[in-house]
């Protein structure tokens, strides 16, 4: 029996797998949410405790890493995470090489999503696929050829930080009118928030968003916009279409650019419902030319994609 595991570290959530070499079902699976005030050494505790809970002595072949945040994948360090302190330049796969004595394979977590979904997923039988994920934050990872590109310094597929509207509002980067600053779940949250504290009352509409917060506005999340979007509040609808509307024009921009045969969709803002979906596509064929053919779908694997992909990984 040859054991594969499977790691995923992400901003808030720990997850851990084993799986036969060739086998499409986890052996065993544990997931655990990251404590409030993480930092990196939490976190890999955490997983230490996964891990051997898994094994239950016995030793995988090989392990794969999916980590949410900048990673040098050539040498498997950890440049930095955005949700969790302590992640600088931390030498993921030689500290895990040292401990269980196996090949250990880190990336990003959206090449390592997208390398599960060419793998496993929607992008079997395909050779080309932009695979993005939309929910805390808006990245991408290319499948080319078959195989993962990752750009010269590992930053390809960073469709989050490409400008749709130069004059909006201000991203965390510091440019105006991101994607991620319109369509990511916490800006459309801040979105909803400020339209309903600076219009006046008689203006606004809002009342269903209002509700599903007892008014209390700081409560307000992207998955409550898309909630009171689907019961038909006209507030939240214009914020849902605004980040469906920059999240075609995103893909529209790159299918002109790189000409995928899929673009594979992932994360929380995805499952917004159908009248996010028929705007996306709408604006992506309207912004690419029609000359380029591509399809717009969403993931096959889930919230698993990163894990699977970090399967896939050990064998590349």
């Amino acid at each position: 029996m040859t054991l594969i595991l499977a790691l995923d570290f992400g901003g808030t959530k720990l997850a851990a797998a084993i799986v036969n070499v060739g086998s499409r079902e986890w052996l065993r699976y544990e997931r655990r949410l990251s404590p409030a005030k993480a930092d990196a050494s939490t976190d890999l505790e955490i997983m230490r405790s996964l891990i051997y809970s898994l094994l239950q002595g016995t030793k995988p072949a090989a392990i794969g890493v999916s980590f949410g945040g900048p990673v040098d994948a050539s040498t498997g360090t950890v440049r930095l995470s955005h949700h969790v302190a302590g992640w600088e330049n931390i030498p993921l796969k030689h500290l895990l090489e040292d401990e269980f004595g196996v090949p250990v394979g880190v990336d990003n977590d959206a090449n390592v999503a997208a390398l599960g979904e060419h793998r496993f997923g929607a992008g079997q039988g395909y050779d080309s696929l932009f695979y993005i994920t939309v929910s805390t934050g808006v990245g991408g990872g290319w499948i080319l050829n078959g195989k993962p590109w990752r750009g010269a310094g590992g930053m390809a597929g960073e469709i989050g930080h490409i400008v749709v509207d130069p004059a909006g509002p201000v991203c965390l980067c510091g440019k105006r009118g991101c994607v991620e600053r319109l369509a990511s779940g916490p800006y459309m949250a801040q979105n909803a928030r400020e339209i309903l504290e600076n219009v006046p009352p008689k203006r606004q509409g809002g009342e269903i968003l209002r509700g599903l917060v007892g008014d209390d506005l700081k409560l307000l999340t992207g998955q409550l916009v898309s909630e009171a979007a689907a019961a038909g509040d006209d507030l939240a609808k214009e914020v849902l279409h605004k980040a469906a509307w920059a999240l075609g024009v995103g893909i529209g921009n790159v299918a002109n650019l790189m000409n995928p045969q899929r673009f594979v969709l992932g994360g929380g803002v995805t499952k917004a419902g159908e009248d996010f979906w028929q705007v996306l596509q709408r604006v992506a064929r309207e912004t690419a030319l029609p000359e380029v053919d591509f399809e717009i779908v969403p993931v096959v694997l889930g919230d698993d994609a990163p894990l699977w992909g970090a399967v896939a990984l050990t064998s590349i």
